[in-house]
């Protein structure tokens, strides 16, 4: 594990063709690359910066190019932009190739095409540069376009959340992200629920930005998104200077405070959200036996599991945190010995992966044998059917091993139980309270968790806690490890 490395961040909305950036562009590019961003999406707003943003999506490398017409220009559009649009988002542009000739050789999702996105485009009513009605035609026909190409729409909503949500709905669409998010939880949700990802940029760093910091820490790990808007926007300590790319990692840093999680669990988080909805960069395809977040690692031992939780994450992604989970196959020991590498760089080793560890109860007490042999601390998350799946109290078999194990109560009684997490066993949720009894015996620091769900009485599960002397976490729905 100590060889691996972190992704780095991308930012996902930058204006690198802006005036802002004349004197200095190259130079701003270099330090953004130095600071560890990996790709810019620098994004045209006017008809004249589309033919910029092209430009510099074909010098760069690690630079793509969104095109459309952000709302205060939408009185300047018109058709023949409109096949311009729509001629880059079906052929992109590469360097020493003419439109004809890319056209032929060019999906829209080719490695080759520089264009990965549509936009920006939205709704602005705070400025109202373009009347209304008019932001409201062109904002729907970038949506058409982003529908009909494939690409995801970068979308802008400010002080029009109304028609911003009416027109999103309408649209039918679901490929695309809400840029330098400004609404509140319910509108996140409402977007969310459309399959579009949400983009936090540097005012989530001011103190007085706190509905917008409750989103940043609210939302799930698979729609976030993180941006600068340079040279607009710039977080703390730059604000009232010209933002630019390098300056993400402050914002980086902020919204890892607020979701209690490290700044490599956001970049790696974001980096992989932003490869898949653009189509850039290269996703790994394997999954791992060994993930950290925070300062502790986590081991993902098996896929199967005598539950199928409605909320469980593996029934929506094949990731958590960044990390992808969904294992071909099971990994020997010797496999997870070289992956853990040495026990002590971090806080605790946490059996936790997307499926029971118990289910491999040998494996579980020989690894933790050798963690605790070289001073490493041992925690399992259970869903507390061991002693159905071995038939057996397995518990004094952990003793000595297992430092502190957290079990999986889910709710406050058997029908809701049953109902939420669809075990295989009969008399599932009556052994599980066995479990988490026979646990304390053992074990020196027992816990039990729930997850905020319709239905779960959070209090009924804390007076069961109460009553069986252990402690409970309560964990927001998508809020994993």
């Amino acid at each position: 594990m100590s060889s691996k490395t972190y992704p780095h961040l991308i930012d996902t909305h930058c204006h690198l063709d802006m005036k802002e950036f004349d004197s200095d562009r190259d130079e701003v590019i270099r330090r953004s690359k130095d600071s560890g961003i990996e790709t810019m999406i620098t994004v045209s707003s006017d008809p004249e910066s589309i033919s910029k943003c092209i430009e510099l999506s074909e010098k760069y490398d690690f630079i793509y190019a969104s095109v459309g017409v952000h709302p205060h220009d939408a009185i300047k559009f018109n058709e023949k932009i409109y096949g311009q649009l729509r001629e880059l988002a079906f052929s992109g542009q590469v360097l020493g190739l003419n439109a004809q000739e890319t056209s032929s050789l060019l999906t829209p999702h080719s490695s080759l095409n520089k264009v990965v996105a549509i936009g920006e485009t939205g709704l602005d009513y705070h400025y109202d540069h373009s009347p209304r009605k008019i932001q409201q035609e062109v904002f729907i026909r970038h949506l058409h376009l982003a529908k009909e190409s494939g690409l995801p729409a970068i979308i802008h909503s400010r002080e029009s959340a109304t028609d911003t949500l009416r027109i999103l709905r309408e649209s039918g669409i679901n490929k695309g992200v809400m840029h330098c998010f400004s609404g509140d939880l319910s509108m996140a949700e409402e977007v969310m629920s459309m399959g579009l990802y949400i983009s936090i940029a540097g005012p989530v760093t001011f103190k007085k930005s706190l509905k917008l910091k409750e989103v940043a820490a609210s939302i799930p790990d698979d729609y976030l998104l993180i941006e600068t808007d340079a040279p607009y926007l710039s977080p703390e300590p730059y604000r009232g200077k010209r933002n630019e790319p390098s300056f993400i990692q402050s914002t980086a840093k902020h919204i890892a405070e607020l979701r209690g999680v490290n700044f490599e669990d956001i970049a790696r988080i974001t980096t992989l959200n932003a490869k898949r909805l653009f189509s850039i960069g290269v996703i790994p395809e394997k999954a791992e036996i060994a993930y950290k977040i925070r300062d502790s690692l986590y081991l993902n031992i098996t896929n199967r599991c005598t539950n199928r939780c409605s909320f469980c994450v593996k029934f929506r992604s094949d990731y958590v945190k960044g990390h992808r989970l969904s294992l071909a196959n099971e990994p020997s020991e010797d496999e997870i010995k070289k992956e853990i590498g040495d026990p002590t760089s971090y806080k605790e080793i946490v059996f936790c992966g997307y499926g029971e560890p118990l289910q491999r109860l040998d494996t579980v007490k020989n690894i933790s044998g050798w963690i605790k042999e070289k001073g490493g601390r041992v925690r399992i998350n259970t869903n507390g059917h061991a002693n159905l799946i071995h038939k057996k109290n397995v518990l004094p078999e952990l003793q000595g091993l297992v430092d502190s194990i957290s079990i999986s109560l889910d709710a406050h009684d058997e029908e809701t139980y049953n109902k939420i997490c669809k075990p295989l066993f009969k008399n599932a949720f009556n052994e599980v309270i066995r479990f988490i009894k026979q646990a304390k015996e053992v074990i020196p620091d027992v816990q039990v968790t729930i997850v905020e769900l319709e239905g779960v009485d959070t209090e009924k599960c804390r007076k069961l806690a109460d009553s069986l002397g252990v402690k409970i976490r309560v964990r927001r729905f998508n809020a994993v490890g």
